[in-house]
């Protein structure tokens, strides 16, 4: 059974520190911009944790209270981007079969057009993929590591860059204490 004290409250900051957005989540909801009314910030040091080891009742109460102290700007009376005012979501929704097949069918390209493929393969074409990406780093004392750049993280913490795109592609079974290392997004 999940944790039921899983879920957070988080927001994204301006430049300024400033909160732009507040939301609700677990895992790595954070740092997706699936379903969000505006965009993550490219700097990862501009999203924090406001609250976590939650109920996602308490989770609710805390994205509304927040949005209530910071106000919307889409009704005139605040800073924040949110549509709602907070509270509402579909944790754990579970799609049916057909639902899961299109969405499997979707991620694998088989229901891309040619022309959304080559439009694709155009804007990913010269981009260094693990640059961007947010990855999942498994150590083999069974610590779990988020990160976003993959080869950043790497360098700063003394991993060579091909030993972990080698862990990653089934190459090796590990490199120093990296046991695991997958693309989460």
């Amino acid at each position: 059974m999940a944790n039921p004290n899983r879920f957070y409250t988080y927001a994204y900051l301006r430049e300024d520190r400033t909160p732009y957005y507040i939301g609700k989540g677990q895992t790595i909801r954070a740092y997706q911009q699936t379903g969000k009314t505006c965009r993550v910030p490219k700097d990862k040091s501009r999203i924090i944790i406001l609250k976590q080891n939650l109920t996602e009742e308490d989770a609710f109460k805390h994205e509304i209270y927040m949005i209530a102290v910071f106000g919307r700007k889409d009704l005139g009376k605040g800073i924040l981007h949110n549509k709602t005012d907070g509270g509402d979501g579909v944790s754990g929704y579970k799609f049916n079969e057909e639902t899961k097949r299109k969405l499997s069918e979707i991620h694998k390209g088989l229901l891309h057009t040619e022309e959304t493929k080559r439009k694709i393969s155009a804007a990913k074409r010269g981009k260094k993929n693990c640059l961007s990406k947010l990855w999942k780093i498994t150590k083999n004392n069974g610590e779990e590591i988020l990160v976003w750049g993959l080869y950043g993280w790497g360098k700063e913490n003394n991993y060579h860059q091909h030993g972990l795109y080698s862990v990653y592609t089934g190459k090796y079974k590990k490199h120093k204490d990296v046991i695991k290392v997958e693309v989460v997004e």
